[in-house]
């Protein structure tokens, strides 16, 4: 799977995603789980900051 990822970023139109990943706590357990996603680059600030 991260083979296509870095594939598909390096074309001409993936420069325009970036990857963001979050540590999300868990209120049940405590535990911390991580968050991937894809979001245009111009968009990565409002997604950090819960937008």
């Amino acid at each position: 799977m991260a083979k296509k990822v870095v594939a598909t970023l390096k074309t001409a139109t993936g420069k325009d995603w970036a990857k963001v990943i979050r540590a999300v706590k868990s209120e049940k357990t405590g535990a911390y789980t991580f968050k991937e996603e894809m979001v245009p680059v111009d968009k990565v600030q409002d997604t950090l900051a819960g937008k």
